[in-house]
């Protein structure tokens, strides 16, 4: 992508070159061609916006052709200065592709600035029917074009407008789903020592996996909500923008709201109160940060934001606490920050271990279920989880980081006794170096060892619910942060 002035030169150079890509695709395929490209007045064809609705234009229109059976024979796309290009060759009816392009142009707002010409096998171009509005008056497109009835600036203005609202709508949307799939993927990943699976109910006698789904459904709009209030809050760093910590005040209302519904969805029992938390302070950090430029940004830079927007304020909470959750109880006792203080500090155990781990898996080829049970082993056995504790006590807890500590280091290949020693050495309050010790020598547990370590949770009445959280944590991350 090339930002730039352009000359007519280049545009009519572009426009014949178009031609010809056009009709080499017609003449090798012999199917209808689709040629896509961007509606952005002024001498600057390009810029950050438009490639990036160029791209979401590209997806959609990929989208649009699976469950419509056009069958795609041939892809090509091009960015110049002169604008980006996109071309498909099409084996179905041109009427039937020229009438998905017409939808997917006005489905949205950004579609408004799509064009997307459809060439049938004759080399004659389809019309669309009915003529498309002026973007800034609404009026015929063609009459206020012929008359300049608007100003290029004030054309621009709005052509910006339409991206960055379209492009919002749509990462907000992914956002949204991408949070609500985390926590379904969570529950599903089966076996889980202690917790809820599809195999079992785990150490829990209140709650099971249709307990979960229906807390995961309820939630959804609550995700947006965290991420709107946190992109308006930013309101892309302009000089009034707020600072991180008045929008952790602002989302902390929502999530009681949230918690009320999700009690409401399972009948009192709570299932997801961590991570409302959790996830909706990461929603709100990454509406913080969200350009329309660039789109979310990557994860370590939501984790700091999130350490941002918390830790003044749950740092100063903590001591005053009212100790009337088991959590504010533990502190007292064993000064255990829990799952405010992994997020204060910018959730390291998910930023040193579990994505580590997890993409690593999954680059390896591990399935997405077994990668996430091996990567809950992960936490379990490097993070001090208020749930194991109050269950279980400091015995307990310490039981459970070393049984998941000692099925990490003696599965798959025999590993050196000095490695052995150093993964069986880890303990509460280890240093992150320490942490990645285990990550970096272990091997890999078979699901059926893992599901024989959920029966001596199980046996043992021990849930690791704080590591459950950073598990969906880590899955929320790892998809929208590619």
């Amino acid at each position: 992508m090339i930002e730039r002035e352009i000359t007519l030169t280049e545009i009519l150079t572009a426009r014949e070159e178009r031609v010809a890509i056009q009709n080499e695709l017609l003449s090798s395929y012999k199917v209808p061609v689709v040629s896509f490209t961007m509606n952005i007045a002024g001498p600057v064809k390009v810029t950050g916006l438009s490639h990036r609705a160029f791209l979401r234009g590209m997806e959609q229109l990929r989208l649009g052709f699976v469950p419509n059976r056009m069958s795609v024979r041939q892809e090509a796309s091009r960015s110049l200065p002169t604008g980006d290009e996109g071309y498909f060759a099409v084996d179905a009816p041109a009427e039937r592709v020229k009438a998905l392009c017409v939808e997917l142009e006005e489905s949205t707002c950004m579609g408004r600035l799509f064009d997307i010409d459809v060439i049938g096998t004759d080399g004659c171009k389809l019309e669309r029917g009915t003529e498309r509005p002026c973007i800034v008056c609404g009026k015929p497109g063609r009459e206020c074009a012929s008359r300049r009835l608007h100003s290029v600036p004030e054309l621009q203005a709005h052509t910006a407008a339409l991206l960055r609202t379209g492009l919002w709508d749509a990462d907000q949307n992914r956002l949204g789903a991408l949070a609500t799939q985390a926590l379904l993927d969570e529950v599903a990943v089966t076996p889980k020592p202690g917790l809820v699976d599809r195999a079992n109910s785990g150490a829990h006698r209140d709650m099971d996996f249709f307990t979960f789904q229906a807390s995961a459904a309820v939630l959804s709009s609550y995700w947006l909500d965290c991420a709107r209030t946190g992109h308006v809050d930013r309101a892309e760093s302009e000089p009034s923008s707020a600072a991180p910590a008045e929008t952790f005040a602002r989302l902390r209302p929502l999530g009681k709201q949230a918690e009320r519904e999700m009690l409401a969805a399972t009948g009192g029992v709570n299932t997801h109160k961590g991570a409302i938390f959790t996830l909706g302070v990461l929603c709100g950090a990454a509406g913080r940060l969200w350009t329309a430029e660039n789109g979310f940004p990557a994860a370590e830079a939501i984790l700091d934001e999130a350490a941002a927007m918390t830790r003044e304020t749950l740092e100063a909470e903590l001591p005053a606490a009212h100790w009337n959750t088991a959590g504010e109880q533990l502190f007292r006792q064993l000064g255990t920050r829990g799952i405010r203080g992994e997020v204060a500090d910018g959730l390291p155990a998910v930023r040193e271990i579990a994505l580590p781990v997890l993409r690593d898996l999954l680059g390896r080829g591990l399935d997405r279920n077994h990668a996430a049970a091996v990567t809950l082993l992960h936490l379990i056995a490097n993070v001090e989880d208020t749930n194991l504790l109050h269950r279980g006590g400091p015995e307990g807890a310490a039981w459970a980081q070393q049984a998941a500590a000692a099925l990490l280091s003696r599965s798959g290949e025999t590993m050196d006794d000095t490695a052995d020693k150093q993964c069986l050495s880890l303990h509460r309050g280890s240093k992150p170096a320490d942490r990645q010790c285990l990550s970096q020598h272990s091997r890999i547990p078979t699901l059926e060892q893992i599901a024989a370590l959920d029966r001596q949770f199980i046996e043992r009445n021990l849930s690791p619910g704080g590591c459950a959280d950073l598990l969906a944590v880590t899955l929320f991350l790892n998809a929208l942060c590619k």
